[in-house]
């Protein structure tokens, strides 16, 4: 080198000229801030100061990228210009992803995770790459922010997560932590299960059937702790009900026979068959209350998130049935 040779200057950082202080951007972003292609090519080069880490997705940084930048750039890849902001509308973590971020012990953290699902629309014209699986959907659910970012809710992820999953024991611990953990209840889990047509795998079947019963049982206990903790009177449990000599009128989880009330837990699994089950419920509520009868029915998420509230109206038929006529009399048999 001599007194003529030009010395190139080291390149600025982003934010000297830009004020870009994020660590991730996109090539639109950095097209609308007025970095010349030749400058992002150059630095996302090997041994630049940046790193391409998805199609049109850089790290600003020359670090290794964190779990947080990896679902950011999962996210600024499925934007259809990358320039939306994460939580707009448009794609959303789900999966593996999104259950990590929702609190689950069983999923990777997004640094150690192999690959990050995102959910789209179906009709976007976007592929899987990279550490990126691309999910479609013909309607996406309503996303939760966490984090700063938009994530499928528990139950939506879950399922996402296991169609991608073939291990029968990863499938169990997801399924049962879903459930066990409080994340979601029985009954929703197996709605997005059936719907994307993963009853039919037999590791899948056999985990939501222990689910269901000891999900059933679980709605059982928090219904005796009402009862016992909101002081209400004491019914019989799980009982039969027939008119005398006539038909079976159906079971019910609690009922008080001086009062006419029953307690319904719906912990329906809804399946292929969800419109038939609704309407047996239906029907069996619609006949009891010819009879005279007060049938309250009470969901396990209402029972695990407002209990208090459960017991209130509980309560409140129990101290309506004074002014109501007299029930007609019924068998009460053990279930």
């Amino acid at each position: 080198m001599n007194h003529n040779t030009p010395i190139t200057p080291r390149p600025r950082p982003l934010s000297a000229t830009t004020g870009l202080t994020q660590r991730l951007a996109s090539t639109g972003q950095l097209r609308a801030m007025g970095v010349p292609a030749a400058e992002v090519a150059g630095r996302a080069a090997a041994g630049g100061d940046w790193q391409q880490l998805l199609p049109g997705v850089f790290l600003l940084h020359p670090s290794a990228p964190t779990g947080d930048d990896r679902l950011r750039a999962a996210l600024l890849y499925a934007r259809r210009d990358g320039e939306a902001p994460l939580c707009g509308p448009g794609a959303m973590l789900t999966g593996l992803a999104a259950l990590a971020l929702h609190g689950f012990s069983s999923a990777p953290a997004p640094a150690a995770a192999e690959r990050i699902d995102v959910l789209v629309g179906r009709t976007r014209r976007l592929r899987s790459t990279g550490f990126v699986r691309v999910v479609r959907a013909p309607e996406s659910p309503e996303p939760v922010e966490l984090d700063g970012l938009p994530v499928a809710p528990v139950a939506r992820a879950v399922v996402d997560a296991v169609s991608g999953l073939h291990d029968a024991e990863a499938v169990r611990r997801l399924l049962t932590e879903a459930v066990r953990g409080g994340h979601c209840e029985p009954p929703a889990l197996v709605r997005e299960l059936s719907r994307a047509r993963l009853l039919t795998r037999p590791h899948v079947v056999d985990v939501v059937d222990s689910l269901l019963t000891e999900g059933r049982a679980l709605s059982e206990e928090r219904l005796y702790e009402m009862v016992r903790d909101f002081a209400l009177p004491d019914p019989v449990w799980n009982v039969d009900l027939r008119l005398p000599g006539g038909p079976h009128l159906g079971g019910v989880d609690a009922y008080w026979p001086d009062q006419a009330v029953a307690v319904e837990l719906d912990t329906r699994a809804p399946r292929q068959d969800e419109d038939a089950l609704w309407s047996e419920y239906t029907r069996k509520r619609e006949h009891l209350e010819r009879l005279g009868i007060t049938v309250v029915h009470l969901t396990p998420r209402k029972l695990r998130e407002a209990m208090e509230q459960q017991a209130t109206v509980v309560r409140t038929a129990l101290m309506a049935a004074s002014e109501r006529q007299p029930a007609a009399y019924v068998v009460v048999l053990p279930r």
